[in-house]
């Protein structure tokens, strides 16, 4: 089931799931537009695979160690998503990204920072994140938490729930609603396409608003 969602979800754009969500009375699942894509014409879809780290002085081997575990724990079909608590060093890099793309991790959000950029857009790994550093987690960061409930902004993200991403930004749908949402977003999309029709063909936008009740 979840692969199929995550397909129709890909289809759907940020834009119409905000409108859907907002009109079905949600609030707070529009993470910060200072996410970035990676890859801009790329959309990104699937289930949550949610980290939550911590900045400070540790052993190289403990860090490393346990990065390796994260990502031996990273759950194929999802997308990563992780809260590091610091903007000081890369949450993301080459051979992480080919180790996540290897196992069918979808791509990945990250409040935070990323590396090995051309590495990365070369193979094709689909990231969010705020900007870029050099820097890596060696000696310099732990992971806290795997496949608990992180926030993000206003967002609070738990396992499981759908993340959709594109050049427009990122969204957050609960996993109970997910069906909903997508099947509304759907419909939406179907319904503006007719708005759209209408319009290039001369129609006035308010007329069309007043007959399709979307603009």
């Amino acid at each position: 089931m979840s692969e199929e969602l995550t397909r129709r979800l890909e289809r759907c754009y940020t834009g119409v799931v905000h409108d859907v969500m907002r009109g079905m009375g949600l609030s707070d699942f529009t993470l910060p537009p200072e996410l970035r894509p990676l890859l801009p014409g790329q959309t990104l879809a699937g289930p949550a695979f949610t980290v939550e780290g911590k900045a400070g002085a540790f052993d190289a081997h403990e860090t490393l160690l346990s990065w390796t575990g994260l990502l031996s724990a990273a759950k194929p079909g999802h997308v990563w998503v992780c809260q590091p608590n610091t903007e000081e060093v890369a949450l993301m890099g080459e051979l992480s990204a080919e180790t996540l793309k290897n196992k069918g991790v979808r791509g990945c959000v990250i409040d935070g920072l990323s590396r090995d950029t051309e590495f990365m857009i070369e193979m094709g790994f689909q990231a969010y994140f705020k900007a870029y550093t050099p820097r890596d987690i060696v000696g310099a960061w732990l992971p806290k938490a795997v496949d608990e409930p992180i926030k993000i902004g206003a967002v609070w993200i738990r396992p499981g729930d759908y993340i959709l991403a594109d050049r427009d930004g990122v969204v957050r749908i609960p996993a109970e609603i997910v069906e909903e949402v997508v099947e509304k977003s759907e419909a939406a999309i179907s319904t503006e396409n007719k708005v759209r029709t209408a319009i290039l063909a001369g129609t006035d936008p308010q007329q069309a608003y007043l007959q399709y009740g979307k603009f």
